[in-house]
Order: structure tokens, then C-alpha cells, then sequence
């Protein structure tokens, strides 16, 4: 901010003081020709032709200078076939002037005749009175005193644009500091956070930066409740890990006759707890990446093409809304999804319909998956969804597909209930996800 505002500030003066600088120039020029073309008209009215048709005065010109020498200010007289008549000033000297123009202007112009004297010129061409020739009256002095006063006014501007340039610039380094100043008391406040043991910033803020550290609050309180999670998770996996490895030991250290046995049932109930946390934790962990946008009839898709090829007999219909965009990620949708199609598939009757989305004016889009099975009784419907637990055990499986889908589903803000399916008779599966 610092560079940016000084470098604004340099250019601005910069172009400020070349733009001042000419205008300043070209008046000190405009006066200076102003005084010439005085002179230059006072010579012109005191001009008129003797009985031998040459110029003289009928009266002297007042300024000393051009009595002097090489004063430095000069006048000439010139025209037709007679010699220029020039001022005392210029002793032996003559001016070259143009005389290419005639009109009632005097024009004025530059002259590097006279070495180390550089001149400026005001001439004019006129006829006077009684005469037929055209006379060329001309005015020229030398441009040091100008010049001078040019260098001057550009001394002048330098030194205070210069000031002015650095003023602005502190000011603006001054106005940077005392702006940033409410970040400084936030990271001082974040670095008590970590000495004092405090979890959040309680210390009364500017109302600039009362958002950031409303923001940042709400990343401390999100940090403490994945960090909370992850306690539970990691002891709820210890808890349930806990119980199969003593059977395993007292089996171990008793020699039991059936040890095979129970290290292949004990095992397998350790592999299905480690499967749910970390399905668990997958999904905690991509939460907490950002939002996600999955189309749910993309990932409905794919999952039925997978469920035809385990159930060939089985009919799989998906009604509903094409374009519905939910916020978690397709990975966590897909098994879900599978979760639920699967189950349908397995232990209904053979026809399985997922309708989506078919309220779109809803804060959640909801998701129904229907089976034309025997359903789930009412006093049943809670306990079904405990790692584990399986109603039919003659088929194949974990117990643990609907604990998966209720877990990932509340995970990202969603749920998941169980009722019995009007159209089809038996179990209807309500999935509630936020919107993306």
C-alpha cells in the first residue's frame, strides 16, 4: 500500500509539475514577448519618412539599453534597396531578420546569429505613410533574462513539489499505519489466545475488523468441535476395539479349544467398527475442505448401474428433478446412496424407486428410496440404525450400512428417517441434504 501510494503520488506530481512547469514557462515567454511588441509599436508610431524617403524618428526611444553597446537590446530598420539601420546597440552588427510575411501581427522567433547571445525577435513589415516600400521593423533582446527567470520558477516547483511529494507520502504512510492498526491489536489478540488458554477473542475491536474476528471465532469453534470429534471418534473406536481384544486374549491365554473361531468373529467385528469410523472420519475430513456441489442424479446413476449388475432381476427406477446440485462431496453421496439402493435391492421384493428433489422450494433436498419388501417395524426403526445391528441375518452383510448413512448424512447437516412406502408397501427412506 505503502509503494502504490508512493508511486501514485510520484507520478501524479510528476505530470503535475511538467504540465505546471510549461505553463509557468510559456507565460514567463508571453510576458517577455508582450514588452517586445511594446516597444516594437512605440517604434512603429514614432516611424515616418524623410524628404529622401528614409525612416527616422520624429522621436527618441526612451529605454537606454539600446544607446549601449551590446547591451543586449536591440532594434533595426530595414527595407528596399538602402542599407538596414540599426541601433547604437548593435555597432557594427546587423540583424537578420525574414521580412517574409506582411500582415498586422507581429511575429516573434528565435535567432542563434550572434554567437554565445542567443535572441529573441519581434518583427513586423509594414508601409508607412509617404512611402511605397515595405518596411521591416524588428525588436530583438537577448533571452538570458528569461531564461533565468524560467530556471528560477523551475527551482521553485522542484523544491516544492519535492516537499510536497514527500509530505503526501508520509501521510499516507502515517494514514497506512494508523489503518492497519486494528490488525495489529487482532494478531496481538490471537497471540494471547495461545499464552493465555483463552478460546476465543472477547477483547472489544474496532468495527472494521469485527467481521474478520467474528469469522476467526467461528474457526476456533469449528477447529474445537472436528478436535472434539475426533476425541469421541478415537475413544468410541477404543471402547468398541476393546471388548474383542480381551475376548481374544482370555482366549489366547486360556488355550481355548475354539480359538480359530473366535479370532475370525472377534476380527471381524474390529474390521466393522474400524470401517464405520473411518468412513466417519472421511467424512469429516472432507467437510472441512470447503463447500462441495455433487448432482445427485449423476451419482444415483452410477450406483444403479452398479446395483443392476449384483441384482439383475431386480427393476431400479429414479424419478424426480435432473439438475439438483447438493452440498457434499460425490465420493460421501455415492455411499450413501449405494448404502441405500443396495439395501433396497437386497432385502425387498425386486423393484426398488428413488424419487429426488421433488420440492425444490425446500431449504433441504430431500431424497426417497422405496422397496417393495416387507419394511421395518415402527419399534425397530431406531434400533436398526446401531452399528451392527441386522434385522434379516440370512443374507450377507455388516450391520453397518445404515449407521454409515445416518453418520456421513448428519455430518454435513443432513439426516436420515424411516417409514413405510405408501406405493410400493414396504420400507421408505427419507435422505435430507443441504443445498448446494
Amino acid at each position: 500500500m505503502g509503494l502504490i501510494a508512493a508511486g501514485w503520488i510520484t507520478m501524479l506530481l510528476l505530470l503535475g509539475g511538467v504540465a505546471l512547469d510549461r505553463t509557468l514557462a510559456s507565460q514567463v515567454r508571453s510576458n517577455f514577448d508582450e514588452q517586445l511588441e511594446y516597444v516594437l509599436t512605440a517604434m512603429i508610431a514614432s516611424a515616418e519618412i524623410d524628404p529622401f524617403g528614409d525612416v527616422y524618428f520624429y522621436r527618441s526611444l526612451g529605454d537606454q539599453r539600446f544607446l549601449e553597446p551590446n547591451s543586449g537590446f536591440y532594434w533595426q530598420i530595414s527595407g528596399g534597396e538602402t542599407e538596414p539601420w540599426p541601433s547604437r546597440s548593435l555597432w557594427d552588427r546587423t540583424i537578420e531578420v525574414r521580412g517574409d510575411h506582411f500582415d498586422n501581427d507581429a511575429h516573434f522567433y528565435d535567432s542563434d546569429q550572434f554567437a554565445g547571445e542567443p535572441l529573441r525577435i519581434a518583427e513586423r513589415t509594414i508601409i508607412l505613410p509617404g512611402s511605397e516600400t515595405r518596411w521591416t521593423f524588428a525588436v530583438a533582446s537577448a533571452t538570458e533574462e528569461m531564461d533565468a527567470q524560467i530556471q528560477q520558477v523551475r527551482a521553485i516547483l522542484i523544491w516544492s513539489f519535492l516537499v510536497l511529494g514527500l509530505g503526501l507520502i508520509a501521510m499516507a504512510l502515517l494514514q497506512i499505519r494508523y489503518g492497519l492498526q486494528p490488525l495489529r491489536r487482532v494478531r496481538a489478540a490471537i497471540s494471547r489466545l495461545r499464552t493465555s488458554g483463552e478460546n476465543r477473542i472477547t477483547e472489544p475491536l474496532p468495527t472494521e475488523v469485527q467481521p474478520l474476528v467474528e469469522e476467526l471465532n467461528g474457526l476456533l469453534e469449528h477447529s474445537e468441535k472436528q478436535a472434539e470429534e475426533a476425541r469421541t471418534h478415537a475413544g468410541n473406536l477404543a471402547h468398541a476395539l476393546k471388548t474383542p481384544l480381551t475376548v481374544l486374549t482370555n482366549a489366547a491365554t486360556a488355550r481355548s479349544p475354539d480359538l480359530n473361531e473366535a479370532v475370525f468373529r472377534e476380527t471381524r467385528t474390529m474390521q466393522r467398527h474400524v470401517d464405520h469410523h473411518l468412513a466417519r472420519a472421511r467424512a469429516v475430513g472432507r467437510r472441512a475442505v470447503g463447500h462441495a456441489r455433487t448432482d445427485i442424479r449423476a451419482s444415483a446413476e452410477a450406483v444403479r448401474r452398479a446395483v443392476e449388475r449384483l441384482y439383475p432381476s431386480g427393476r431400479l427406477d429414479i424419478a424426480g428433478k435432473k439438475d439438483t446440485m447438493v452440498a457434499i462431496e460425490r465420493q460421501d453421496l455415492d455411499e450413501i446412496l449405494g448404502n441405500l439402493i443396495e439395501n433396497a435391492a437386497k432385502y425387498g421384493g425386486g423393484s426398488v424407486f428413488v424419487t429426488i428433489d421433488t420440492q425444490p422450494d425446500n431449504a433441504e433436498c430431500i431424497i426417497w428410496v422405496e422397496d417393495d419388501g416387507t419394511g421395518i417395524p415402527e419399534e425397530e426403526r431406531a434400533r436398526i440404525f446401531d452399528r451392527g445391528a441386522r434385522l434379516d441375518t440370512g443374507k450377507p452383510g455388516t450391520g453397518l450400512g445404515l449407521a454409515i448413512v445416518r453418520d456421513v448424512a448428519e455430518i454435513y447437516g443432513g439426516g436420515v428417517t424411516l417409514s413405510e412406502s405408501e406405493d410400493l408397501g414396504g420400507l421408505l427412506v427419507e435422505l435430507r441434504l443441504p443445498r448446494a
